[in-house]
């Protein structure tokens, strides 16, 4: 066994030092880890669970259509990250890929805006447990009251669960990779186990076939027209297929990443789009009602427990309350890889203990603690106020999209400029490449991502002020991204500013510093 593994292991370390950086992270995890980390992030047991009814409020069984639709995108924009970590498996992916394609600037800023969501991310998938607990306990509602996410007090506990779950998932990161591949595997392998089981109860209690995805009632009937109705319904799915990008953000701690990460990026959004196209297929087959208002409220819970009843409903819910664990696990595994790569780099104040190692553990201990300590502070919005929170998840997903576009948009360029082939050149024999097809790929993964940050940000009363309560979340999106921006900017003239000092005691920044 071990002179099986330690060749393998010395080479990939002697690979990292070639791109610049010394082996300081612990090299545990194989293919099935990998794969785990992108699907756990994507969790479409734990995500389809939660917005399957606002899907189908817009568009009706219809809304089955835009699942392929964001998948096929999606998958263009996996492409193009499959020859990135073939070619550079390194942490952070994100602001790494970023960073070698586009320079420094811009992979920074893709790094910060991964960074920020993925802090709101993680508070958000956190949150998901009180639409579980309190159903299968009434003792899981410490706060006591309603446990409606939507009432005072269920906001209200959904803060307590969802700050007892970081901290569990915070200690998990802390004590090392090995830990963490081992219970996220776990959790995946109980997650998968649970979509086969949904699919098959469903299938087997099937009152209709699968032309009601053909029914088109709610589409044609929308105030927002046909294609309106249809491109808000979206969302549902352009929330859900995020993430994917996870195994390559774990490259450092995975055995021949520069084949692995590839392979897992692409296999953990293949199979979490096939499940979730399944899940929702089958849930429109199996539904008691397709127009009772009951779908487009309370979705999938409701299908599920018509089907299974009380007691296999139950165990149904522990199960997708692994996944959200999981889930939240492998969002704050990301984001700690992230903001290690970018101290590493010295690009975060701090940079010297966020990129810290822990000498026998070899996990980077802060930057894991940093991200739970600061979700659970994003956690304290949703105290009275799930609606805002909401809106908040919403821009979220809109700075994942557009840290995405960084990478893409610099990638192309490169690629027109001939660049990409040059680098293609130097690589080793045999890794991913999209070859002659990678010009039009990834012209079309930037058009798809151009397309769905608007979308996303569009201001509609119906995503980011549906009680018409209060006409400035409608901009929440340009607002929140602006607002990013900007302390992005004073926190990276910042971070240069001290880096300049330390370097030159007495001398000033000047403004092509901070252009770098």
């Amino acid at each position: 066994m071990t002179s099986t593994v330690l060749p393998t292991v010395h080479q990939d370390d002697a690979d990292l030092t070639s791109l610049g950086y010394q082996p300081t992270l612990h090299r545990k995890l194989g293919r099935y880890a990998s794969f785990a980390a992108g699907f756990s992030f994507v969790s479409i047991l734990t995500t389809i669970f939660q917005l399957f009814a606002f899907g189908y409020s817009f568009a009706g069984p219809a809304f089955f259509w835009t699942w392929p639709v964001v998948l096929v995108g999606q998958l263009l924009v996996a492409l193009n990250f499959a020859e990135l970590a073939a070619r550079y498996p390194l942490s952070g992916a994100v602001y790494q890929w970023a960073r070698r394609v586009g320079g420094e600037g811009v992979g920074w800023f893709a790094g910060w805006f991964m960074a920020i969501a993925q802090v709101v991310t993680a508070a958000a998938a956190a949150i998901a447990l009180q639409v579980v607990l309190p159903q299968l306990w009434d003792g899981f509602q410490v706060v006591g009251g309603d446990p409606a996410l939507n009432t005072v007090t269920g906001a209200s506990n959904a803060v307590v669960l969802g700050a007892v779950l970081l901290v569990a998932t915070t200690i998990i990161n802390s004590l090392g990779v090995k830990l963490m591949a081992h219970v996220n595997s776990v959790g995946v392998t109980c997650e998968i186990v649970g979509v086969a089981a949904v699919i098959l109860a469903l299938v087997s209690a099937a009152q209709r076939g699968p032309d009601v995805v053909a029914d088109t009632t709610v589409l044609q009937g929308s105030d927002l027209g046909a294609v309106g109705a249809f491109l808000v319904s979206g969302l549902m799915a352009a929330y859900v297929m995020v993430g994917f990008n996870s195994a390559g953000e774990l490259s450092e701690e995975t055995k021949d990443p520069r084949r692995t990460a590839p392979r897992t990026i692409l296999s953990a959004l293949l199979i979490s789009g096939l499940g979730g196209a399944l899940m929702i297929i089958t849930a429109l087959m199996a539904a008691p009602s397709l127009d009772d208002g009951r779908l487009a409220t309370e979705g999938l819970p409701y299908v599920l427990t018509a089907v299974l009843g009380t007691f296999w409903g139950k165990v149904l819910l522990v199960d997708v309350a692994i996944a959200i664990f999981v889930c939240t696990l492998a969002i704050q595994t990301a984001g700690s890889r992230l903001v290690f790569s970018m101290a590493r780099d010295g690009k975060l104040p701090a940079s010297r203990l966020l990129s810290s190692v822990h000498p026998t553990r070899g996990t980077p201990m802060w930057p894991s603690i940093v991200i739970g300590a600061l979700a659970v502070g994003v956690l304290a919005i949703n105290v009275g106020n799930a609606a805002l929170f909401t809106t908040l998840c919403s821009v979220c997903i809109v700075m994942v999209y557009l840290a995405y576009l960084l990478v893409t948009v610099p990638q192309l360029i490169n690629r027109l400029r001939g660049d990409w082939d040059r680098v293609g050149q130097a690589m080793p024999a045999g890794l991913f490449s999209l070859g002659r097809w990678g010009l039009p790929v990834n012209i079309l993964a930037v058009l798809y991502g151009a397309v769905m940050v608007v979308n996303l940000a569009w201001p509609r009363p119906e995503v980011y002020d549906p009680s018409g309560e209060n006409g400035l979340l409608l901009w929440s999106a340009p607002l929140m991204v602006t607002a990013v921006l900007l302390l992005g900017l004073w926190v990276r003239g910042r971070n240069l500013a001290a880096k300049a000092g330390a370097a030159n005691p007495g001398s000033r920044t000047t403004f092509h510093d901070l252009q770098d």
